[in-house]
């Protein structure tokens, strides 16, 4: 019997302005070294350089962006881990930190991590910003003057409430949460006409999530500018106190080898906008002014703990969007310069990530994998960097010149780790779990608060042995008008060089306490705006409203 019913069509942007004739090239295919010349080069198409590119672009300037990972569309999105990690990630989903004690996910691919992450979005927190402004001048930076730059990106990528039931894995927070008396708060969500899949972290396969990929990449390349996918910014040349070019490598069409070519790009002004590890690591490569030794220092990850428990009924935490309940009142309650605070949230399960990430082995994680569609997961995001023995980490370059982060945990935020270990067991059995298991490689399956309590406080938490992640990475070229205290002035000039910006999650100067695409799409905005203003002696056009 031949069904009436017509699947839906769904519109791709990226393959319907390729047939319109975008200048994008794909430097696997290149058969002979390249130059490219243009107003600005934009080393990073994620939210930083996405955003950086549309204001720029609108502006009249020509745009280069160059992007290390491949140019994907929702054709590609199957919903697929095997297919979505190695693709779109950073070393295939499995970058860790110098000591493998820290699993960072992180995109590779045109539209950054914002084509793959899972559309929480927060503004910076006041309190936050308050500390920035008091311990590194940043006086702009207050949730007043920031509202309109954030009002701005939130109108122009949909972002608002989310407004269909949480799924049952969101739910088990709330109802654990409220249980227990502790205020919960709804997420709000960068989609457009979601189809509440679930499976935003392997690139949504209908062009809902408003991502750079579907939104400022394709209204840049509209306008104009040339991508360069599966290229490699090697090197900045500088001549005197300017970057007077750009090395790139072309790499292969698996973007784990370089083809022999190379990209030569000359720009009036160069935005670096490569994500936190990458982006100093560039200027790291290129040995950029750092007289005071601050270049990669002060990385920040949100140190990431995660909780699983066992229920009677089905979860089903890869159905539905991904995150929409949070709680902070283990921040709010918490002095900002005090003990750490973290942040509660609901993960999406999928199996291999979660098959990854648990503890145990043989038939002990055999049997906790057959119990995958009943079981819920807590996350808690620890606050990092506003306390003198929570410094962060530390790029270095290998050998080859690729990055890695060496960030220590001191006992001031294993101290944090134990406390959200035990808030999110707390809450886990108050809404119903029947076992809890901290994902800690000596903790077992608690069936009880109590025993589960004393387990918790008695654990030894060292590096490996506690399982931690994170999926936000800030820092590594923070901003400060005093050059004592950043690299990067409030304007996002490098200090020192006269054409070179940095726009991304690199000039927080600590981690924020929150999801932090819209921190980086409302700041850049802000910065772009100002630069665009600078180099063509007009104001900024205004962005589209979707």
């Amino acid at each position: 019997m031949t069904s009436n019913v017509s699947s839906p069509v769904i519109p791709d942007p990226i393959q319907a302005g390729l047939a319109a004739g975008w200048n994008v090239i794909d430097a696997s295919t290149l058969t002979a070294d390249r130059t490219f010349d243009a107003d600005v080069a934009i080393v990073g198409t994620g939210a930083g350089g996405g955003v950086t590119a549309e204001i720029l672009t609108l502006a009249g300037l020509k745009v280069v962006l160059i992007e290390e990972g491949p140019l994907k569309s929702s054709r590609d999105f199957k919903m697929r881990e095997a297919d979505a990690y190695p693709t779109l990630y950073q070393e295939s989903a499995a970058r860790k930190t110098k000591d493998k004690a820290i699993n960072i996910l992180q995109g590779r691919s045109v539209g950054g991590s914002t084509t793959v992450n899972w559309t929480s979005s927060f503004r910076t927190p006041p309190a936050t910003l308050a500390y920035w402004q008091k311990t590194f001048g940043l006086h702009a930076y207050s949730a007043e003057a920031l509202a309109p730059w954030f009002a701005m990106m939130e109108r122009r990528l949909h972002i608002g409430t989310w407004t269909a039931p949480p799924n049952e894995n969101n739910d088990l927070l709330r109802r654990g949460a409220v249980q227990l008396g502790i205020p919960v708060g709804a997420i709000l969500r960068n989609v457009k006409g979601c189809w509440n899949l679930g499976y935003c972290g392997m690139g949504c396969p209908t062009n809902a999530k408003q991502s750079m990929l579907v939104t400022t990449i394709p209204s840049a390349l509209s306008h104009g500018a040339t991508l360069l996918a599966r290229t490699r910014a090697d090197r900045l040349q500088f001549s005197g106190d300017k970057v007077s070019g750009l090395s790139c490598v072309a790499m292969d069409a698996s973007g784990l080898a370089a083809t022999g070519r190379t990209i030569q790009v000359r720009a009036k002004h160069y935005v670096v906008a490569g994500g936190a590890i990458n982006s100093p690591a560039l200027l790291m490569r290129s040995k950029a002014p750092d007289p005071n030794g601050l270049l990669g220092k002060r990385t920040f990850l949100h140190p990431t703990l995660i909780s699983a428990a066992l229920h009677d009924h089905q979860v089903d935490g890869f159905a539905g969007a991904p995150q929409t309940i949070y709680s902070d009142h283990f921040l709010e309650t918490q002095p900002i310069d005090g003990p750490i605070g973290y942040k509660l949230e609901a993960p999406p399960l999928h199996p291999l990530l979660f098959a990854s990430t648990m503890s145990g082995f043989g038939k002990q994680h055999a049997a906790m994998m057959k119990e995958f569609a009943r079981t819920h997961a807590l996350l808690a995001l620890l606050r990092d960097g506003f306390h003198t023995d929570s410094p962060g980490g530390s790029i270095a370059l290998r050998n080859d010149g690729s990055p890695v982060l060496d960030y220590p945990i001191s006992d001031f935020v294993w101290d944090g780790v134990r406390r959200a270990m035990l808030s999110m067991a707390e809450i886990q059995f108050a809404a119903g779990a029947r076992t809890v298991y901290p994902v800690h490689e000596q903790a077992e399956g608690y069936s009880s608060w109590s025993s589960a309590r004393k387990a918790i406080q008695d654990l030894a938490y060292t590096p490996l042995k506690t399982r931690v992640a994170s999926a936000h990475v800030m820092g590594g070229c923070i901003m400060s008008d005093d050059r004592k205290l950043g690299i990067v002035s409030s304007e996002g000039r490098y200090h020192n060089v006269a054409n070179l910006s940095v726009h991304d999650g690199s000039l927080f100067p600590t981690s924020i306490g929150a999801n932090p695409q819209l921190s980086i799409y409302g700041i850049t905005a802000k910065l772009a705006s100002g630069l665009a203003t600078e180099l063509t002696g007009k104001p900024a056009s205004p962005l589209p409203t979707l």
